[in-house]
């Protein structure tokens, strides 16, 4: 309850304590491969390249996927993101994100992170929520931009209401 419901970014007590809970971390959580396996996730070898929009990884096939889910580990590396979404506040540097949408990169999105949203969100009873809140992200900007049917006949061609 206390790291799930009350340390989050959303009370001031876990506004206070996030810092520096970010700067020494939390004991690591074993996560076995087989609980991975059960819950459908499939973990391939480092992605070596892209082709024809696909990764490729390192034993050299393509993948068929829709989205690429990167994983770093237990220790925050951003190095490599060439991105300007760092305000150099936090140390390590986290990215500036809102509960992992990443306000100022349209399609940049973040789960897993260490109190991403509560002291919960990098293991597995927090970051379902979070991955969940990411969702609800995405499918509302799409929903907001596909194009809505127009008309374009005359006026005297409307169907009429009774």
């Amino acid at each position: 309850m206390l790291f799930h419901r009350i340390l989050t970014t959303e009370t001031p007590i876990g506004r206070r304590k996030r810092p520096k809970m970010l700067s020494q971390g939390i004991q690591l959580v074993r996560t076995k491969p087989s609980d991975l396996a059960a819950a459908g996730i499939e973990r391939v070898p480092r992605t070596t390249g892209v082709r024809d929009g696909r990764p490729v990884v390192g034993d050299d096939r393509v993948l068929d996927v829709k989205n690429v889910i990167w994983c770093t580990g237990f220790r925050p590396d951003f190095s490599w993101i060439d991105l300007p979404i760092f305000d150099g506040k936090e140390q390590p540097k986290e990215p500036v994100h809102v509960r992992g949408v990443v306000p100022d990169e349209p399609g940049l999105y973040f789960v897993g992170l260490f109190f991403l949203y509560a002291m919960t969100s990098g293991l597995f009873t927090g970051v379902g929520r979070d991955a969940e809140y990411v969702v609800d992200h995405l499918t509302s900007t799409a929903r907001q931009q596909q194009p809505r049917p127009s008309y374009t006949g005359s006026v005297d061609a409307l169907p009429q209401q009774s």
